[in-house]
């Protein structure tokens, strides 16, 4: 799935304020997507004075990403297998990448070129880690390999400078100092192991670890020399370089199997954290102090291999890669905020929105085919309530009723919820699924307008629960209903199967207009004002999104642009110009200028099916599990 984080719009940037993002946490700032097959090495450094990262995958392919804009830079090619490490460095001035990959080569880039300056060969199998730093003031790579040696290479010449022999396979290394001296710390199917690169000496075995170390860093904890490993066995364990001793052994990946495949170091408010990666999709911050778990950010959909530290826009961030084939960047200094944390999202695809206010706060209600309904706080993207429906929930909305928002859900029954409780206080019986709700008042009375699969709307009495009176006319389903004032009457405004846009007179029962002009289903519906006359926004499978003037039953316009069906429409005010934004199965959100009858943006979203809703400055958009909030308020250029 492709994030948009920063959306410009007539010259200004909107900001996405939150996403569930299938669990995903509010840390989580962009994802970037290309590679076609697992990510699983990253490392991060500067070109041109810009942030980038560094990644190589399971594709055969190394890619150099912006960290600013989320481009693609280049695409590095000549690995003839999985790239399985990245690390990053200078030679002669000039940004470096050092890649090592399953056809046992190791490959020095060019960055600012994007062409390959050398190919080092001597191992005899995979090459599984790689890491850089200098020896006698030069730069060097440490590699390790499933040949059972670590190897150091002089970058300038390409030469080999050294080889270490462990008989076991390698599948880890960092670089650090000891006493003065440059030492790699490296990781295998049995321990930890830590060799002086001067004179080829091993100075320590780290055993503990039950299965194999994956990933290994180092920073430095109270003053002193540290190395921080992760393992298939599911802990992170943090040595003392000094002595050889354990300091901690930390815990809390879960899953089946809780392989944890990568860790890097980097500092929070001060302090030396561990960023850890692992099986059960999920990258988590741990305290190095104190050994605990500062937070955890979910939202990668399968294993996160692989994790890197920078700064971006001057706050540290984290970039991950997953064999989910994405890369994504979380912001760290999140990670301080105390009513931040994993969002327990749906399950399955969200189909419905709405927005209210609740103690005088915005909240977000969804609906999803998973069946509970959440309540959001649109302030700190955390889950206020869960209402507990057991049945496929179709649409929802919401009004007041004796002076408190409820919302008003449909399935098979019409239900309407106390927000406060998050307990349903009404259940009206449906013989045939609801495919849409909405609410206005009729008479002083709040009523509810229901859209059936029957072909037949209805208005019902949410004071008495009585059904007030059914509206027929549509000759299919009716998947979208509205409601509006038309010369100070409350009228529905319908679309359905049968092409038709219907406008309904809620006091009489009757029926007022029949538009024509869809060519296909009309699947969305939404009313607003145009310089003082009432208008309705319809969208439909064919594409287009129409525009009709409810006052003289006339289409005004015809927008197009969608490549494919259109599921939602919104109406909402932008620096108090009425725009519209639809979203719709070509994987797009389009913002609509009404009074230019023009489209101001497309924001190119795939495999998203929106559905939108106001709240204020906001617009909230579901996409497939996920849930987005577009912030329409600021004039956003941070």
């Amino acid at each position: 799935m492709r994030w948009v984080f920063r959306v410009c719009v007539g010259g200004r940037l909107w900001r996405i304020r939150w996403a569930t993002g299938a669990l995903a946490h509010i840390a989580h700032r962009s994802t970037f997507t290309g590679h076609t097959n697992g990510v699983v090495a990253v490392a991060c450094t500067q070109l041109d004075g810009q942030p980038v990262a560094v990644t190589g995958s399971t594709d055969g392919t190394v890619r150099v990403w912006d960290l600013d804009t989320g481009a693609e830079r280049a695409v590095l090619t000549g690995h003839t297998w999985w790239v399985n490490a990245v690390a990053c460095s200078e030679l002669d001035g000039r940004p470096v990448a050092v890649t090592a990959g399953y056809e046992a080569a190791v490959r020095v880039w060019d960055l600012d070129t994007g062409t390959e300056r050398t190919v080092l060969t001597s191992h005899t199998e995979s090459v599984q880690a790689v890491a850089c730093t200098k020896l006698d003031g030069q730069p060097i790579a440490v590699t390790g390999g499933f040949d059972g040696t670590v190897r150091v290479w002089d970058l300038h010449t390409g030469a080999e400078r050294a080889v270490f022999t462990v008989d076991v396979n390698v599948t880890a290394v960092t670089c650090t100092e000891l006493d003065g001296h440059a030492v790699a710390v490296t990781g295998d199917d049995e321990a930890v192991r830590v060799w002086d690169l001067h004179t080829g000496a091993e100075r320590a075995v780290l055993t503990g670890h039950t299965h194999t170390v994956a990933a290994v860093a180092c920073t430095e904890l109270d003053g002193r020399p540290v190395a921080v490993t992760a393992s298939y066995d599911g802990t992170v364990r943090i040595w003392d370089l000094d002595t050889g001793n354990g300091r901690a052994v930390l815990t809390g990946h879960t899953g089946h199997t809780p392989w944890i495949h990568t860790v890097a170091c980097t500092e929070l408010d001060g302090q030396p954290v561990a960023i850890t990666g692992g099986t059960d999709h999920t990258v988590r911050v741990w305290d190095l102090a104190t050994g605990t778990e500062r937070v955890a950010f979910a939202g990668h959909t399968h294993t996160v291999a692989a994790v890197a530290c920078t700064e971006l826009d001057g706050q540290p961030v984290a970039v991950t890669g997953g064999t989910d084939r994405t890369v994504r960047v979380w912001d760290l200094s999140t990670a301080a905020t105390e009513h931040h944390g994993i969002l327990a999202g749906h399950a399955q695809p969200v189909t419905a929105v709405a927005c209210t206010e609740l103690d005088e706060r915005p909240v977000a209600v969804t609906v999803s085919y998973d069946g509970p309904v959440r309540v959001w706080d649109l302030d700190t993207g955390t889950e206020r309530a869960v209402l507990n429906v057991h049945a496929d929930t179709a649409s929802v909305t919401y009004t007041v009723l004796n002076g408190q928002p409820v919302a008003v859900t449909a399935d098979r029954a019409l239900r309407v919820w106390d927000l406060d409780t998050a307990h349903d206080s009404i259940l009206i019986g449906y013989t045939e699924p609801v495919t849409a709700v909405a609410c206005t008042e009729l008479n002083g009375q709040p009523v509810a307008v229901t859209a059936g699969s029957d072909g037949r709307v209805r208005v019902w009495d949410l004071d008495t629960t009585e059904l007030h009176n059914t509206l027929e006319g549509h000759s299919g389903r009716v998947d979208a209903v509205a409601c509006t004032a038309l010369k100070g009457r409350p009228v529905a405004v319908t679309g359905g199967t049968d092409g038709t846009v219907r406008v309904w007179d809620l006091d009489t029962g009757t029926e007022r207009a029949v538009l024509t002009g869809h060519t296909k289903w009309v699947q969305a519906v939404a009313c607003t004002d145009l310089d003082g006359q009432p208008v309705a926004v319809t969208g439909g499978t064919d594409g287009t999104v129409r525009v009709w003037d409810l006052g003289t039953s006339s289409e005004w316009a015809v927008l197009t642009g969608h490549t494919n069906g259109v599921q939602a429409i919104v109406c909402t005010d932008l620096d108090g110009q009425p725009v519209a934004v639809t979203g719709g199965t070509d994987g797009t959100v389009r913002v609509w200028d009404l009074t230019r009858l023009s489209a101001i943006e497309v924001i190119d979203c795939p495999t998203w099916a929106p559905v939108a809703a106001s709240s204020g400055a906001a617009i909230v958009v579901s996409i497939d599990n996920d849930i987005a909030v577009l912030d329409f308020s600021a004039n956003l250029l941070d």
